[in-house]
C-alpha cells in the first residue's frame, strides 16, 4: 500500500513562513501559526512541503488504508489561505455560516485574507475541529478525503 505523501518533516516552521513571497500572505501565516498553537496548546511541524499542521490523527479506512494526517493546519497559497481539518466537527457548519468570506472544498477551508473573517469565530472553530479530529474515528470521514 502506498504510503501518506504528506507527512511531518524537519523544516523549520518559522523558515517556512519567512519564505513565503506576498507579504499579506506571509503575515496572516504567521497569524494563524499563533492562532491555532493558542487554540490547539500543540507545537506546529510542517506537513510535506507547505503545510503547517497542529496536532495529528490516526486514520483506518474499510479499505485498509491507514495513516496519520494533520489534526488542523494551514498553508499560504499564492492564491488564498487553506485551512485543514474545520469542516469535519458537528458544529462546523454553523460556525462557518458566521466566518465572514471563504469557501469550502471536499477537506478545506479557503480564505483570501484572515480581514475577511471574524478571527474570535475563526478561533472557536479551530478549538472545536482540533478536539473532534483528534478524539474521535475517523473510519466515517473516509468519504471526503
Amino acid at each position: 500500500m502506498a504510503e501518506n505523501k504528506t507527512a511531518p518533516t524537519d523544516v523549520p516552521v518559522d523558515g517556512f513562513l519567512a519564505g513565503v513571497e506576498h507579504p499579506v500572505r506571509r503575515a496572516d501565516g504567521e497569524a494563524l501559526l499563533d492562532l491555532m498553537h493558542q487554540c490547539t496548546g500543540e507545537e506546529p511541524l510542517m506537513w510535506g512541503p507547505s503545510m503547517v499542521g497542529f496536532g495529528s490523527y490516526h486514520y483506518r479506512y474499510a479499505s485498509g488504508r491507514e495513516g496519520d494526517a494533520l489534526a488542523v493546519g494551514f498553508s499560504p497559497r499564492k492564491g488564498n489561505l487553506a485551512l485543514y481539518g474545520l469542516t469535519y466537527a458537528p458544529g462546523s457548519a454553523e460556525l462557518l455560516a458566521r466566518l465572514g468570506k471563504h469557501k469550502t472544498g471536499a477537506a478545506c477551508l479557503y480564505i483570501n485574507k484572515l480581514a475577511d473573517v471574524d478571527l474570535d469565530v475563526l478561533r472557536e472553530l479551530v478549538t472545536l475541529c482540533y478536539r473532534f479530529m483528534t478524539t474521535h474515528d475517523h473510519e466515517s470521514l473516509q468519504s471526503r478525503h
